[in-house]
């Protein structure tokens, strides 16, 4: 049984199909639409991502994904993005590459720099994962994980702020509050007190080279449980039973669907999503010791999806024409109710697209702690035809001092949204998925040689 069919749940359905072999049965339970974050809605007939908008394109597996469900990138259209303070932008970007560069280092000296050799080598060693992987290494706690890939650096990074690690390596203050507090509000809607290893990641995702899928991100779902045939159960579960038959565990899930109240029994059960107090009221029962709570909470971040005129002259613009960006993002300012807006193309894009002229109307994401109310939509927009909301419990409320969530519940019970304690996003997501996969089939048959392996790096080496 898999819980949750987000990317968490689809990417675990097609990896355990994918080592346990097609004679393995899958039954993901859903309670809401397969695509969980990855999300769309509709304005004027056409579809708008919500949820998840953009990936890495160092991000293997979802290119993977992509490629095995013949599914296509999504056209970019190039736009403009500025760094707003609530009074004025502290940061513009122009068409001019070299220029982008001389802004930022007459600005800011010599930090960009070494920003991007921070970024640069914690995702290089980070991309160890994927050939750790490959050759079907797994791990049983994240802890491990992280070891295996930047030893004790790497654990320390989950228990440090970004801002203490780059001030360390040199990057000033005042690049810290205008850039970077910037680039993650608009990526998780927190602030630079974020741990490092989750701002790597943003930031990382922050330099350019992203991607989409035509169509909507959540096709990736979609495709990849139909795929695997996958039997997806509507159903919200509520939680575990433990039971034993033949001296194995067998799990009895319960489930509430739509006829009332129902369960059935696995040998194998992933729960992909949250369970922390804060997000469900998920029980275990007969598990010896007792699977308590999960401490920590998870951040709202509210996305609403705008069709109308931005009211330019808030941000120093009188003459809607002259308004060149396309992306706002904002320092963190007590005033500023919003953390990042951004003008936003339709999932499906023909080759006669072209994005909206600031005059015109046109579709704006807005990101925010709290629903904008009224005043503040007036704020920015002169008028609007149509506001969508949807509320998110995204990411979690990082808070660097709480050690990581486990991966392995019981025997064959496996969590995977404890990720998410590390980085969340897609690909740490699909990342964490194809590890419990491995670690279940590991443990399975019993190929303790492949979980936890220490000096992996010269493992790997000397197989190859």
């Amino acid at each position: 049984a898999v819980v949750g069919a987000g990317i968490g749940g689809s990417a675990v359905a097609y990896f355990l199909q994918q080592h346990f072999g097609p004679q393995v049965q899958l039954d993901v339970f859903e309670k809401g639409h397969v695509g969980g974050r990855l999300a769309t809605v509709t304005v004027n007939k056409q579809q708008y991502e919500s949820g998840g908008a953009s990936i890495h394109s160092l991000n293997l597996h979802m290119q993977d994904f992509v490629k095995v469900l013949g599914l296509k990138h999504r056209r970019e259209v190039a736009g403009k993005s500025a760094i707003f303070s609530g009074e004025h932008f502290v940061l513009e970007e122009t068409d001019w590459y070299l220029l982008n560069l001389f802004r930022l280092w007459w600005h800011y000296g010599i930090s960009f720099l070494r920003l991007q050799m921070w970024v640069e080598e914690v995702m290089e060693k980070f991309m160890r994962i994927y050939k750790y992987q490959a050759y079907g290494y797994a791990f049983s706690s994240l802890e491990e994980l992280l070891r295996s890939l930047g030893g004790e650096a790497f654990v320390n990074m989950t228990q440090r702020s970004v801002a203490e690690s780059l001030l360390e390596v040199g990057v000033t203050q005042r690049f810290v509050d205008d850039v970077i507090a910037a680039v993650l509000r608009s990526s998780c809607g927190q602030s630079v007190l974020v741990p490092a290893f989750a701002g790597a990641m943003s930031l990382a995702g922050a330099q350019g080279s992203t991607w989409a899928v035509e169509g909507g991100n959540k096709l990736v779902c979609s495709g990849l449980l139909k795929l695997t045939k996958a039997n997806v159960i509507p159903a919200r579960v509520t939680g575990v039973s433990l039971h034993s038959s033949e001296g194995r565990a067998l799990y009895q899930v319960h489930y509430e669907d739509s006829e009332g109240q129902g369960s059935g029994f696995y040998d194998m059960v992933v729960l992909t999503a949250p369970l922390h107090p804060s997000k469900s009221n998920f029980t275990f029962q007969n598990f010896e010791p007792p699977i308590t709570d999960f401490p920590g909470a998870f951040q709202p971040s509210v996305t609403s999806v705008v069709h109308g005129y931005l009211n330019s002259s808030y941000f120093g613009f009188p003459d809607p024409k002259l308004f060149p960006f396309a992306s706002i993002l904002t320092t963190d300012t007590p005033n500023l109710f919003f953390n990042a807006m951004d003008n936003i193309c339709p999932v499906n894009i023909s080759s006669a697209f072209r994005r909206k002229q600031p005059q015109e109307a046109a579709v704006w994401r807005v990101l925010s702690q709290q629903p904008l109310d009224k005043q503040q939509l007036k704020t920015l927009f002169r008028s609007y035809y149509s506001v969508q909301v949807t509320e998110w419990q995204a990411y979690p409320h990082y808070d660097a001092a709480k050690s990581l969530p486990p991966i392995v519940l019981h025997d064959n019970l496996f969590y995977l949204s404890s990720v998410e304690w590390v980085a969340s996003s897609m690909e740490m997501v699909a990342v964490a998925a194809k590890n419990v996969a491995l670690l279940a089939y590991n443990r399975w048959y019993q190929d303790l040689e492949k979980i936890d392996q220490k000096d992996l790096m010269h493992k790997v080496k000397t197989e190859l």
